[in-house]
């Protein structure tokens, strides 16, 4: 929503500003223009990129335009379904856990939190590392570092549409001037023109440059932040769960543990020690399953 939001300030400041001064719109109105900017863009970013990183990055596009559920909410859904994952281990030993791990939507400890069951990212990491920490056969040490491998992994291949897209922002630049030197090329190639005939052709040229400009920073280039910032939020809940972890593996009591993970957040989305408090004591009045 907020990058809907973005766009509309950008197209209302920079065309009426362009009115203010007596501008008329339709002078800016270039068909031509704006299929050799916009088609050369894509071309690029096609000819660029292999068929998994365009599948990757069509899909992501839609979810730009939503608000992120990556909230301080679903953080604390996240730190009380760790803490009572392992309450239940230490109290019955990890083995109890087998069940709902392998069935994460039938367990009645995970399907008190519907929105981190419906997360396919959040449930294979964690389901994973809790069947290897079941298993008993792995150094913390050795999870660690599969876990650092797995998230630096997730990330490389979740950052893919934000460079993709951020080469195409790179690019609409140059081919608006593209356009505008073609424009160029057009009016001084064209016999018998008098002199205020060729004001207005040069100046239609120049539209070019300007569309690639305005396409480029003011509404690709911000898309390819969106994306790593999108990125991030899902590499922090990654984190979060390590970090708990690898607390618990230490031999920190679930309270401690999940208090580890709660370092692990970022400043804007952390719940304070007192909310996190406040939270497991309501979620240890409940039945664990």
């Amino acid at each position: 929503m907020l990058i809907v939001i973005g766009y509309i300030a950008i197209i209302a400041c920079v065309f009426g500003g362009y009115l203010m001064v007596g501008g008329h719109l339709g002078a800016l109105w270039q068909p031509a223009e704006i299929i050799i900017i916009v088609g050369a863009g894509i071309g690029a970013f096609v000819a660029s990129n292999s068929g998994h990183g365009i599948k990757a990055t069509i899909r992501i596009l839609p979810k730009l335009m939503k608000s992120s559920h990556y909230n301080k909410e679903m953080f604390l859904d996240l730190m009380a379904l760790l803490y009572l994952v392992l309450a239940k281990g230490r109290q019955e030993g990890m083995m109890a856990l087998e069940k709902d791990i392998d069935a994460p939507e039938e367990s009645q400890i995970f399907a008190q939190y519907p929105k981190l069951v419906a997360d396919p990212l959040l449930m294979e990491f964690l389901t994973d590392y809790l069947r290897l920490m079941i298993s008993g056969n792995m150094d913390p040490f050795e999870i660690e570092s599969l876990m650092d491998h797995e998230i630096e992994t997730f990330q490389h291949e979740a950052e893919l549409p934000a460079h993709s897209i951020s080469a195409v922002g790179d690019g609409l630049p140059a081919f608006g001037i593209v356009a505008a030197v073609m424009g160029v090329v057009h009016t001084l190639g064209v016999q018998g023109l008098a002199p205020e005939q060729i004001g207005p052709l040069i100046a239609n040229a120049m539209v070019g440059t300007f569309l690639g400009i305005l396409l480029a920073y003011g509404f690709v280039t911000p898309l390819a932040n969106k994306v790593k910032h999108h990125v991030d939020e899902m590499v922090k809940m990654l984190q979060c769960i390590k970090v708990t972890l690898l607390a618990n593996l230490n031999g920190y009591a679930p309270p401690l543990a999940v208090e580890f993970g709660r370092k692990a957040l970022f400043a804007s989305e952390r719940p304070s020690f007192n909310e996190l408090e406040e939270h497991v004591r309501t979620v240890k009045s409940k039945p664990a399953g």
